[in-house]
């Protein structure tokens, strides 16, 4: 936004250059000021105002985090400073203080020669008027995103939209035996102790594979690549993160796998269903500790992530196998299950609530609610499994 008013001041005060000697804003009547110095003042003031309520907003923000920090956990900061509305805001503060600066040092009076660019200045008082708007805004928004509830939903609609990505298939079948699992005749013999190992060039959180990329060089090299971790699990610099049959296949492609798979200091959710979920537990557990003891958030946290799961329940599990067009196996990955996720969510709720008679119940609840869109055997054994815990656990 800040690029865009120093563009928009150049071509007003071209366009002020251009109608200066034609009176065409004192015709029209809507100057604020014919003279140098009232220009300079109106654009001085607009300037002064505009640094003064950004530095306002800046430190509503900090408190804000502050606040955030506290009561939802550092997890969530990167969803606060993301936000679109806070962006928005502080980079219209700051377009208009540099739009009027940049006015400014075109008034011009005495030897010089009198210039008052009427259309520049008009604009910017427009602009100090949308800037009162959006500090209205910004007022009831700052507000509303340290609600419980709107953060609670917000993080569950990001754990909705990471499902979809690593979930998009409807349907709650399992896939067919040819996709789901490998036969003895796919998998070379010794597979883990003769391929080549592609070690981590750095430390950090996996934050994205893109798998279609390592599966192409699989098939152009005719190869078999295996990768050892999945998004959301932290690598160390110098360990195996990638396994290629046969060894030295690869060659300079190696490279190529590697920049496949981003690493980063902190974890995503583009990604990372797990991360999302943790999202939501920490805001759970952390309403359940004995300095805060406020039940009520715990059960919207679990009635979010009860509907995310209901989701993941309604979705084909990705095969963690895929092959080519000639029906032979190219790529091996891993991918978390349907129970590594139901534990993810109830685990530590279930922990920390267990002397809550209405988080064990909403858990409960829950999890029949859950079981009712659930046909595979195993993950009705993980549910079965959560519901004997939470009932030895209150007891």
């Amino acid at each position: 936004m800040t690029v865009a008013a120093i563009v928009l001041s150049h071509v007003t005060i071209y366009v002020d250059t251009l109608l200066s000697e034609g009176h065409w804003f004192e015709v029209l009547g809507v100057t604020f000021t014919n003279k140098p110095e009232g220009a300079r003042a109106l654009l001085s003031t607009v300037a002064g105002s505009m640094i003064t309520v950004a530095s306002l907003v800046f430190s509503i923000t900090i408190v804000a985090l502050t606040q955030a920090y506290s009561q939802f956990g550092p997890r969530l900061l990167y969803n606060f400073m993301r936000d679109t509305g806070n962006q928005i805001v502080l980079g219209t503060f700051i377009a208009t203080f540099v739009y009027c600066l940049l006015v400014l040092r075109t008034v011009r009076s005495g030897e010089e020669g009198m210039f008052v660019p009427h259309l520049s200045t008009t604009i910017g008082v427009v602009m100090a008027l949308m800037s009162i708007s959006v500090l209205i805004y910004y007022i009831h928004h700052a507000a509303t995103s340290l609600q419980a509830s709107n953060v609670i939903t917000g993080v569950s609609l990001n754990l909705a939209r990471t499902i979809n990505v690593s979930f998009p298939e409807p349907g709650n079948g399992k896939p067919d035996r040819r996709q789901w699992w490998i036969t003895p005749d796919d998998m070379p013999e010794n597979f883990d102790e003769e391929s080549q190992r592609i070690l981590a060039q750095t430390s950090g959180y996996i934050r994205k594979i893109d798998y279609e990329t390592v599966y192409q060089v699989a098939r152009n090299k005719d190869a078999i690549i295996k990768i050892l971790n999945r998004p959301g699990q932290f690598i160390v610099e110098g360990s195996p993160i990638v396994l290629s049959w046969p060894a030295d296949v690869l060659n300079k492609e190696e490279e190529n796998v590697l920049g496949a798979i981003a690493l980063g200091r902190q974890r995503t959710s583009e990604q990372d269903v797990e991360f999302a979920v943790d999202q939501l537990v920490e805001i759970a557990i952390r309403a359940l500790s004995p300095g805060i003891n406020d039940p009520f958030t715990a059960i919207m946290c679990i009635d979010q992530l009860s509907a995310r799961l209901c989701q993941i329940a309604e979705r084909i599990v990705p095969s963690q196998y895929r092959y080519d067009e000639r029906n032979q196996l190219r790529l091996i990955t891993r991918a978390p299950t349907f129970e590594d996720i139901l534990d993810s969510a109830f685990n530590q709720i279930r922990q920390y609530g267990r002397d809550s008679v209405a988080v064990s119940i909403r858990l409960l609840e829950a999890l029949i609610e859950i079981s009712a869109r659930i046909e595979r055997e195993e993950n009705k054994a993980a549910i079965k499994h959560q519901a004997d815990m939470i009932m030895r656990g209150s007891v």
